[in-house]
């Protein structure tokens, strides 16, 4: 790792952070982390932060779940053409949420800041309306890099069990709700849908 400008996918925005000011000498760390969506008047707060002049390097630090479009755009600009001594580092969940525009102009760089290996807390062999109910209760503030996780391993060991129906339409919409959450879509409704269709195929015990 180091402090040049780049995005950085990871999991964990406060440990990259963590990493990135363990590397620092001189340089000052202004982070505009949101916790949810960057908004377009975050990008004129960075855009007013980086137009202070100053005489060592300043990185800003750019992170968010969700990077819309429009923003990212708004960003594009003063990415081409940073003032002088300014450090841009993006962090994001996800690859799929940059633009081209954005990968073509900043160097990439994947991180993985925790294990991987998700406990999870459902019998998938033997579930039942009720506690597929208290499942996804239980994770409404799953954030949607977790719920990718929670989703495939729920599918993998469904597919091993062989007490569920596979057609290609179960199949067509599992591999569709892994490609709606790497864009960050609601992941409450993607767990629901996916779980709901599981009981639908569940075989009839002989």
């Amino acid at each position: 790792m180091m402090l040049v400008s780049q995005v950085i996918i990871c999991d964990d925005f406060e440990h990259t952070i963590a990493q990135l000011e363990s590397l620092k000498t001189n340089q000052r760390f202004i982070p505009i982390i949101k916790e949810d969506t960057f908004l377009v008047e975050d990008v004129k707060y960075v855009i007013e932060k980086a137009s202070i002049a100053s005489s060592n390097e300043v990185i800003i630090i750019i992170g968010a779940k969700k990077f819309s479009d429009i923003v990212q755009n708004k960003l594009l600009k003063i990415l081409e053409e940073p003032p002088k001594n300014i450090i841009f580092i993006i962090l994001a969940n996800q690859k799929a949420m940059i633009l081209d525009t954005i990968k073509s102009r900043l160097p990439m760089h994947v991180i993985s800041n925790r294990n991987n290996t998700y406990e999870l807390d459902l019998n998938v062999e033997n579930m039942t309306l009720q506690n597929v109910y208290d499942f996804i209760k239980s994770n409404q503030r799953t954030s949607f890099t977790q719920m990718q996780q929670i989703v495939q391993e729920i599918v993998g060991r469904a597919l091993k069990s062989n007490r569920y129906k596979f057609d290609y339409k179960a199949l067509d919409l599992f591999s569709k709700s892994i490609k709606a959450l790497n864009m960050g879509s609601n992941s409450q409704f993607i767990l629901s849908t996916v779980l709901l269709k599981l009981l639908a195929n569940k075989k009839q015990a002989k």
